[in-house]
C-alpha cells in the first residue's frame, strides 16, 4: 500500500467531513425555516441564491470525498505506478484550491493548509509509485 496516498485520502475525507459540519452549524444553522436547506436568505440574497450556496457547500465536500475515495483505491492498488498521472492531476486540482481558499480568505480560513497538505501527500505519493 501507498501510504501517502493513503494519508492524502483520508485527510481529504476528514476535510470533507469537517467543512460540511462546520458549514452547517456556524452559517447554515441559523437560515433554516424547519427545513433541511435552509430557505432564510439574509439581504441581498433571495431564497433560490441561498438554496444553490448550500447545494454547492454541501458539493464541494461529495466530491472532495470522491477524490479521497480514489486516492485510497490507487494507495491500495498492486500497481500503484500506473495511476501516477490521475495521482498528479488530484493533487494539482487540490493545491489549486488551496491556493484559492488562501487568497480569498487572504489566508485566514484554515482549509487552504488542510487542502495543502493532502495535495502534498499525493505529490509525494505519485513520486513514489
Amino acid at each position: 500500500m501507498q501510504s501517502y496516498l493513503f494519508a492524502a485520502g483520508v485527510l481529504m475525507i476528514l476535510i470533507g467531513i469537517a467543512h460540511s459540519v462546520l458549514g452547517e452549524i456556524l452559517i447554515f444553522r441559523q437560515l433554516r425555516a424547519g427545513t433541511i436547506v435552509p430557505l432564510l436568505a439574509p439581504a441581498p440574497l433571495r431564497e433560490r441564491h441561498l438554496r444553490i450556496l448550500w447545494a454547492n457547500w454541501h458539493l464541494t465536500s461529495v466530491l472532495g470525498w470522491g477524490l479521497a475515495a480514489l486516492l485510497i483505491l490507487i494507495a491500495m492498488s498492486p500497481v500503484p505506478s500506473a495511476h501516477a498521472l490521475h495521482v498528479r492531476i488530484i493533487a494539482i486540482a487540490t493545491l489549486a484550491g488551496s491556493l484559492l481558499v488562501l487568497y480569498a480568505t487572504r489566508g485566514r480560513h484554515p482549509g487552504w493548509l488542510g487542502l495543502l497538505m493532502a495535495a502534498g501527500l499525493a505529490w509525494l505519493g505519485q513520486t513514489g509509485v
